[in-house]
């Protein structure tokens, strides 16, 4: 337990309907006894003795001259029960900008300490209610952009990740044990161990959570999506329909869109940035040549392309030239980067485009009327199916850090080195080390083993207040 207290503003700045003080530490009830009053007469509280967790209407005053700075809710959660596991008392003041600071200041001035970025939340990983991938999930959390990236975020802070490494942890500490007796006890008899067998389950387990985690990234992070294709097809339009809103400005005239434009979409669950680029053609116009390279480096940073053909007329040598640059794009990535859209579709006599086809093998073709919205719907989930095939085969999604990445890939080396190590009838004290090792990267995820210097860099990153 910390033997200060801390305060912060935990809502943020600005004005709203409610601006939230919270109190953490030992003196938390003391310190809101000296600026909480109740009724008409302004009289003292002892905090200290109000049931916990219930709301109390009140004032706050400044204690030097008693002046009123606000009519609030105060509500005490005494310890072991509450965030930090220590007593919380937090003050629910009118939202303004003012009056927010004011009530922090009275609470610093009354024997607080400012709090520092995530103190609250690394006070609550140090004393026990919550686990470090806890913890760092509760930024996910605060961050998540789709309610599917809210619902992974909450499961991690319901203490998945741990759940999921448990099988790993579980095979080394056997492993290890075995090792240790084995280094400890040459005499004696110790009972046999499939020690190949057991690091396989260790190794096959992290696996799994590493595949998770380029799906959790893809659901946490995003990913740009460009729309590409000559002047004139439908790219503006296609943004449009996929956003249901006339974001981009749509004419007849081909080079209308001379910029990139980046908009937001929820892509079932995905948070995507779609891209509208200029129409990929040759040409002499000095600004439309600026748009053109514009889109061919969106292009280059895009996880995803939509390549745009007109459905109603044949392919033209510019419809080749995109194709081209793409077909380089993807030679070394597979075509599930790219989704080819034939709009259009509502117009009559189209026309096939095997010979495109025939040059992008393997990526898939919807049809699309951006005037209709038919094929719309299959396109997003088309989109969709490729960027999750592309990020995990059949994987469970799991939030990862990059530090808990980095953890994770030390495990798995070390896991992998002690079963080289095995095949090679290397003395088992050594192979000892390596298992040592990656018990210990497994417990950096979970804060069994981390130094101050990782929680200082994890909770650095927290808003203060949180």
């Amino acid at each position: 337990m910390y033997a200060d207290t801390i305060s912060a503003i935990a809502t943020p700045l600005g004005e709203g309907g409610i601006g939230i003080v919270r109190i953490s530490g030992p003196d938390a009830d003391q310190i809101a006894s000296r600026i909480f009053r109740r009724g008409r007469s302004l009289r003292p509280v002892d905090v200290a003795q109000l049931e916990s967790h219930r709301l109390y209407y009140g004032y706050v005053v400044d204690p030097r001259d008693e002046r009123v700075v606000d009519e609030v809710l105060l509500a005490r959660m005494a310890a072991p029960r509450s965030y930090t596991r220590e007593d919380v008392v937090e003050i629910s003041c009118h939202g303004g900008p003012l009056v927010v600071r004011e009530v922090l200041r009275l609470t610093l001035a009354a024997g607080a300490r400012q709090a520092e970025p995530g103190e609250f939340t690394l006070r609550a990983f140090l004393n026990g209610r919550i686990d470090l991938a806890q913890a760092e999930a509760v930024m996910a959390v605060v961050s998540a952009r789709t309610p599917d990236s809210l619902d992974l975020a909450v499961g991690e802070l319901r203490g998945r990740m741990v759940g999921r490494l448990g099988p790993a942890r579980e095979a080394l500490i056997e492993a290890l044990a075995y090792l240790d007796a084995s280094a400890d006890f040459p005499e004696d008899e110790v009972p046999p161990l499939d020690l190949t067998g057991t690091l396989a389950r260790a190794e096959a387990a992290l696996d799994e959570v590493v595949a998770g985690a380029q799906l959790g990234l893809l659901y946490r992070e995003g990913v740009q999506i460009a729309i590409v294709g000559r002047p004139n097809v439908g790219k503006s339009s296609l943004l449009n329909a996929l956003l249901r809103a006339e974001r981009a400005i749509v004419t007849d005239i081909a080079g209308t869109t001379r910029d990139v434009i980046a908009e937001s979409i929820n892509l079932q669950g995905i948070p995507a940035t779609l891209i509208d680029t200029a129409g990929i053609a040759d040409t002499e116009d000095i600004i439309e040549r600026m748009g053109i390279d514009r889109s061919r480096r969106a292009l280059d940073t895009a996880g995803l392309a939509i390549f745009v053909l007109d459905g109603s007329m044949p392919p033209t040598p510019d419809d080749f030239r995109v194709a081209e640059l793409l077909q380089r794009r993807v030679a070394s990535d597979g075509h599930d980067r790219l989704v080819l859209v034939l709009n259009k579709r509502d117009l009559p006599d189209r026309h096939d485009h095997d010979e495109i086809r025939a040059l992008l093998p393997g990526a898939p073709v919807v049809e699309v009327s951006t005037r209709t919205g038919e094929g719309i719907a299959q396109l997003e989930a088309t989109l969709a199916e490729a960027l999750i095939a592309r990020a995990a085969e059949g994987a469970a999604p799991a939030l990862v850090t990059l530090r808990q990445q980095q953890a994770l890939t030390r495990a798995l080396e070390s896991i992998r080195q002690a079963r080289a190590a095995l095949d090679a009838e290397i003395p088992l004290d050594l192979v000892a080390v390596d298992v040592r090792d990656a018990l210990l990267a497994v417990g950096e995820i979970t804060g069994e083993q981390v130094s101050e210097t990782i929680l200082d860099e994890i909770f650095a990153r927290f808003c203060i207040g949180k």
